[in-house]
């Protein structure tokens, strides 16, 4: 079935000297400090006293800041975002945001003391690479590296790469899949995400 696991090269030319030097290096300062913040705000979250409701509002709002959950849920999705018909696509976006929060906020309680450590960013196909490591009491270090996309100006988290494992190809693999043992039909995935998440079917 759907797992619920989740949320690479700038061109490695790089001038000796003039404005092409000096814009990877920005990007490279840029999307480290924006990983530093939020990693931040997600440990201020994670550790905080708030109750587990309050918390599950306070994670949406740092993944709709810093993640482009849009642009993964599409890449997740590959060629049969061309072929899903409008509606199809409204529904797919709304679904897997939620499926998204669901697997960030289900084990919320057993996260307490975390913390992270930074690790040096690098040009990667698509955006900049940040590296971190994630320490939790009683846990063994967790290596987790963040692909930041600059292309819009904004940076936005566009994956995450767990242990050597990417999330978004994790889940791309599994859509496919599964779309594959269903006819390539995209109603079919959508009304699967339907179940997984606890909202009602098309027509029920």
């Amino acid at each position: 079935m759907l797992t619920r696991r989740l949320m690479l090269s700038l061109p490695l030319v790089a001038a000796l000297a003039g404005k092409a030097g000096i814009a990877r290096a920005d990007q490279l300062d840029q999307a480290s400090g924006f990983i530093q913040q939020t990693g931040n705000e997600l440990t201020a979250v994670i550790n905080g006293s708030a109750s587990a409701a309050q918390k599950q509002d306070q994670l949406q709002a740092v993944v709709d800041r810093a993640v482009d959950v849009d642009g993964v849920a599409r890449f997740c999705l590959g060629r049969f975002w061309r072929t899903a018909s409008p509606a199809q696509q409204s529904a797919y976006l709304g679904l897997f945001r939620h499926v998204l929060m669901l697997s960030l906020t289900g084990k919320l309680g057993d996260y307490q003391g975390v913390s992270f450590v930074m690790g040096k960013p690098a040009a990667r196909e698509g955006g900049v690479l940040v590296a971190t490591v994630i320490n939790r009491p009683n846990a063994p270090a967790s290596k987790v590296d963040w692909l930041v996309g600059t292309d819009s100006g904004s940076p936005k988290i566009i994956d995450v790469v767990a242990e050597g494992v990417s999330m978004r190809q994790t889940q791309r693999s599994d859509y496919l899949s599964f779309l594959g043992q269903h006819g390539n039909s995209v109603q079919a995935l959508i009304d699967a995400l339907k179940q997984q998440t606890g909202k009602p079917q098309a027509g029920g």
